[in-house]
């Protein structure tokens, strides 16, 4: 039996933009884009005020607290606050307003 570690790290690629950065497991998407110089929208940052919500095209996610601010509904539509989600694999974000800073 083939028991491979899993990754340290993932990539996170954001649509329309292009940008893109890596991740570890321990780090919210917000918290690795801000660490790699991307914006992108936030106020809360504890899963509440919505202002983050972008819609994960490929990949899956965890929560790092149990009730986050989307719906059921709205989950499995793809919606996801990335203020307390960790990637669980490489992503692929749909987040039309994140801009590298310079």
């Amino acid at each position: 039996m083939n028991s491979t570690p899993p990754p340290l790290s993932y990539s996170i690629l954001l649509q329309p933009s292009g940008l893109s950065f890596s991740m570890n497991k321990k780090q919210s998407i917000l918290q690795a884009a801000l660490l790699n110089q991307i914006r992108l929208p936030s106020s809360c940052r504890n899963g509440t005020c919505r202002t983050c919500m972008c819609k994960l095209v490929g990949g899956s996610v965890s929560y790092q607290i149990e009730w986050p601010g989307v719906t059921r509904e709205e989950q499995l539509e793809g919606w996801i606050l990335p203020c307390v989600a960790v990637a669980e694999s490489d992503l692929v974000l749909e987040a039309a307003d994140a801009v590298h800073l310079k």
